[in-house]
């Protein structure tokens, strides 16, 4: 009987604690949306985009690759909301897969290049020396290129598809975030907790991973949002290029590539609604990396 009430105790203890955190985050959302309003509309905004993007086959109203000829260059608000391609193809429909292929392309390639950058830019920072001299010239060598080049050059020897504009679009995502990250941690790094970790025996790993990383997140956070709406900007070129995700599948860049390959002076709504789902999409990212930034910066908190 004993034994049941405690478990009923320690079971009441963790839910306890489980709604004292989610009551903080409550609070933390809260605050952040108070103090930096064009932010919080700005992350509604992209969770409204992540979502439509992610229950795309539950709203959208059309098949995006069904080709019906029947409807060719439907204008907008006929038949269909936002009108049809050379092709009958719904553009609202394709908007919301389009939507996805795009966003998981840009998400993906922040994560993976921003934070391998990341675990460089620690690296090089805490080992120095000449691992962090050559690693410089390296990362200085990659930022020589222009984006859009660099990415291009990756995808001729890589080939097409989602993963291949994925990796391509982290490579130019790399050097950035281990310039950023190799800065703040050359700063914690003369801190003197550090020293004192390495005084008490702490290894270079351990010293990295539980004393150095931790200062970093912020900043990292920072960088990949302000990198998202990049990273959609050069899958857009790359695809309006025609060199990036490979139709039929949809995606905002080969939306306007593919209209501009048919025509000179394509029709009106084929060229705006996409243009106009990029830009949104860059501006909502732009402006919650702002924010973040000065929510996170002490420096700037206070403004």
């Amino acid at each position: 009987m004993t034994q049941r009430v405690e478990t009923r105790a320690q079971k009441a203890r963790v839910a306890y604690a489980g709604l004292r955190e989610t009551d903080k985050v409550l609070q933390s959302l809260t605050t952040f949306a108070r103090r930096y309003p064009v932010g919080a509309v700005a992350a509604v905004l992209l969770v409204v985009i992540g979502l439509l993007a992610a229950v795309a086959p539950a709203v959208s109203p059309h098949d995006p690759l069904f080709l019906n000829f029947a409807d060719l260059q439907q204008p907008p608000l006929s038949r269909y909301v936002l009108g049809t391609d050379y092709e009958g193809r719904d553009i609202l429909s394709r908007l919301i897969y389009g939507g996805r292929v795009s966003l998981e392309v840009s998400v993906l390639s922040v994560l993976l290049g921003t934070t391998v950058g990341a675990v460089w830019g620690i690296a090089t920072a805490f080992l120095g020396g000449k691992f962090d001299i050559i690693s410089q010239r390296f990362v200085e060598i990659i930022m020589s290129f222009p984006t859009v080049i660099l990415a291009m050059g990756l995808l001729f020897a890589l080939g097409g598809g989602i993963w291949t504009v994925t990796i391509a679009i982290a490579v130019t995502r790399l050097p950035f975030g281990a310039r950023v990250i190799r800065s703040v941690a050359l700063t914690v790094k003369a801190l003197p907790y550090v020293d004192a970790a390495r005084a008490i025996g702490a290894s270079d790993l351990r010293i990295m991973v539980c004393h150095i990383a931790p200062q970093c997140v912020a900043p990292y956070l920072v960088l990949a949002t302000a990198h998202l709406g990049t990273a959609i900007a050069i899958e857009a070129s790359l695809g309006f290029l025609g060199i990036g995700i490979t139709p039929p599948t949809p995606s905002w860049g080969n939306m306007l590539g593919g209209i501009v390959a048919n025509t000179y002076k394509p029709i009106w709504w084929l060229v705006v609604f996409p243009g106009i789902a990029i830009s949104i999409t860059i501006l909502a990212f732009n402006l919650l990396g702002d924010s973040l930034r000065d929510a996170l910066d002490p420096k700037l908190r206070g403004r």
